[in-house]
């Protein structure tokens, strides 16, 4: 049997991941993190994208929106505002987040809109797509 490390994952809303897992990759800000048993205490932000917890039976995708990251040696902590499971997610509702961010991008001369947030929105709508990209690929 391998040995294993808790994880924990949460949003505002709910706790979507309480388990053992073998392995789990999250997107810290400084790229990703790959987290074994035993893994050095590290405390860091996340960016919007996938977390990946590897167990005995397969892997789980979620997305994350940002957050942060807690790692103990026993324990994985994942907090984000929103995060969801990979086949949760509803594509048309990313795909036109993202082309509204697009939109508000390209009009930012004329609108003087908040180009941090339509940038974050940006990047949180393209974080869903691609975990749903994977989630896929993980299916065939």
């Amino acid at each position: 049997m391998a040995e294993t490390i808790h994880v924990d994952i949460a949003s505002a809303e709910a706790s979507l991941y309480s388990g053992e897992a073998e392995m789990v990759f999250a997107p810290a800000e400084q790229g990703e993190v790959g987290i074994a048993p035993s893994h050095s205490p590290l405390l860091s932000r996340l960016v919007p994208g996938e977390v990946r917890v590897v167990t005995g039976k397969g892997e789980e995708i979620f997305f994350v929106s940002g957050g942060v990251l807690e790692i103990q040696p026993a324990v994985v902590t994942i907090l984000s505002d929103v995060a969801e499971r990979a086949a949760d997610i509803d594509e048309a509702a990313a795909m036109e987040a993202k082309r509204k961010a697009e939109e508000t991008l390209a009009q930012r001369q004329k609108d003087e809109v908040d180009l941090a947030h339509a940038q974050a929105e940006l990047a949180e709508s393209l974080a869903r797509l691609r975990v749903l990209r994977r989630l896929r690929e993980q299916k065939r």
